[in-house]
């Protein structure tokens, strides 16, 4: 998959500035990973008078079907009857236009530090794509890049093959473009319009493609004779998605003609006027503690340990700032439920190499657990028989032995407030235990003594003067890192794929589901609760 950029020059104005205004040097060749092959960038010509960029993008088909190619709706026809053997590798589409973003990422946005003046002016430029798949033939591609000013559109078809004339013309052109454009213009013009002639998407199209889209639209989408065509096709003919885009161009549409920005055109709604406060789940409140803390520690990448359905790894996968998410439970029937709650089968690539659901116990040292930023145990300790504690104390603290440990249990002291639970009783029927706050702050305090670690303790939700709050946080903080504990259990087990049939078996999928099903049996209000039951969190 092959695309060149070429411009030219004076000796005041050097054509080797493209450099500059692409972030890559010249006199040099390099190459960039991507989720389906690699990018590489050199440069066939450098000189005064005239420069040329090439992008190579190799593409490895197996990354390609392993990654969920032909999933849903986007993906790639071809790919779907011959997944090993297809145009995908040779004819620019999608995987091109994500290289163009994730390569040329500064000058996609015109953003040029060294040469800013360069960066704002049109550039003689000539953009060659030798095989671009052209779903609607070469009307179709000067019908899409004659309104943006370009002096010359070449499409030459491209014959099936030259000994069989024949046969005709195949779908795919040989793509000239000539004129004066800003660079940031071409090529966000190319980002937007080579999956629109493709007509696919090599990944499944979520909510955020509407956003991408607007942004690299922004100036000339609003206003494009063929709009509705490029914002249907990029978006994967995916209707919703499609016609919210609509509505926020018409906004810009208008908002351009009357002068305005578009919030003083979208003001319809008054939100100010809707003052009723609702209640927060706890459950809600809690996954807000738990991030806040994260972010905190400046945590990136994050262990999710026992992650029942993965209401937790669905909000952390909503900040960027969290680039590795790992979600562990010993039930596989809950991993199944979370992979179907977060939509692994649709997800963007970006979001499913941040993400890992895997199988494991806590009663095991896992080494797949060693090196992360940041875990959480959060309703997950008092789900486990008090015996079974320190293998899980050497699994987390011993072994893994993540910079930051969060973990959160509920506070006995609370249960009194809880008008329909009847006294002496837990709030789960699988809890084993349920502890005060002086009951946990001296296992915490131990633990944290006995591993190297510090620990904070802190209040989720209503603070109740008396009893204090419903649930209760520790933040544990690594200061020693060599420091191997002083507690280890007498046989040490490693958690192996052979193994996880009997660490499913003796911490029973029961008891994990209905771990996670406790963390949403709780108040629904941030006051003294009327129920024993909590709202699950949307």
């Amino acid at each position: 998959m092959f695309l060149t950029i070429t411009t030219t020059g004076t000796p005041e104005s050097p054509a080797t500035d493209l450099g500059f205004l692409l972030h890559k040097h010249p006199d040099k060749a390099q190459r960039f990973s991507t989720s389906h092959g690699t990018a590489h960038v050199f440069y066939p010509e450098a000189s005064v008078e005239r420069c040329t960029a090439a992008l190579l993008l190799e593409v490895d088909p197996v990354a390609l079907v392993r990654r969920g190619q032909g999933k849903g709706r986007g993906g790639a026809p071809d790919a779907a009857l011959a997944q090993y053997v297809n145009d995908r590798p040779y004819a620019a589409s999608s995987l091109m236009s994500v290289a163009l973003a994730g390569v040329f990422k500064s000058a996609l946005r015109g953003v040029c530090a060294a040469q800013p003046e360069r960066a704002a002016a049109p550039l003689p430029l000539r953009v060659e794509v030798p095989a671009l798949p052209a779903r609607g033939g070469a009307e179709l591609v000067h019908k899409l890049f004659g309104p943006f000013g370009w002096s010359s559109v070449s499409a030459e078809p491209i014959v099936l093959d030259e000994r069989f004339p024949e046969w005709g013309d195949s779908r795919y052109v040989r793509l000239v473009l000539e004129g004066e454009l800003r660079l940031a213009d071409a090529l966000r013009q190319l980002y937007v319009l080579l999956p629109v002639l493709d007509d696919a998407k090599h990944y499944w199209v979520a909510p955020d493609e509407v956003d991408k889209l607007l942004r690299a639209g922004d100036g000339w989408l609003a206003d494009h004779p063929e709009q509705k065509l490029i914002t249907s096709r990029y978006l994967s003919r995916r209707w919703g998605l499609a016609r919210q885009a609509m509505e926020r161009l018409e906004l810009v549409r208008l908002a351009e003609a009357d002068g305005l920005d578009v919030e003083q055109i979208d003001n319809a709604v008054d939100e100010s006027t809707d003052t009723a406060e609702k209640p927060v789940p706890l459950a809600a409140q809690r996954r807000t503690a738990i991030l806040a803390t994260l972010e905190a520690a400046g945590a990136s990448r994050v262990l999710d340990l026992g992650c029942g359905q993965g209401q937790l790894v669905q909000e952390l996968l909503k900040n960027a700032r969290f680039t590795e998410v790992v979600g562990v439970d010993v039930s596989m029937r809950a991993l199944a439920v979370a992979a179907r709650r977060l939509r692994t089968d649709r997800m963007t690539e970006r979001q499913a190499e941040r993400l890992t659901l895997m199988q494991g116990s806590l009663a095991y040292t896992d080494k797949r657990l060693k090196g992360y930023d940041a875990a959480v145990l959060s309703e997950v300790i008092e789900h486990l028989d008090l015996p079974r504690l320190p293998a899980l104390e050497y699994a987390v603290f011993g072994s893994a032995r993540p910079r930051t440990v969060i973990v959160t249990t509920p506070n006995v002291e609370y249960n009194v407030r809880w008008e329909t639970l009847p006294a002496g009783h837990v709030r789960h029927g699988d809890h084993r235990f349920e502890w005060s706050r002086a009951e946990f702050a001296a296992w915490a305090s131990a633990v944290a003594e006995r591993h190297g670690y510090a620990v904070e303790f802190g209040p989720v939700g209503p603070d109740d003067p008396e009893v204090g709050p419903p649930t209760q946080m520790a933040v544990f903080t690594l200061t020693c890192e060599d420091h191997q504990g002083d507690l280890a259990p007498a046989v040490t087990r490693t958690f192996t794929a052979e193994s996880a049939e009997s660490a499913e078996s003796a911490e029973s999928a029961e008891s994990a589901e209905s771990a996670e099903s406790a963390k949403s049996t709780e108040p629904t209000t941030p006051t003294a609760p009327t129920t024993p039951k909590e709202a699950t969190a949307a």
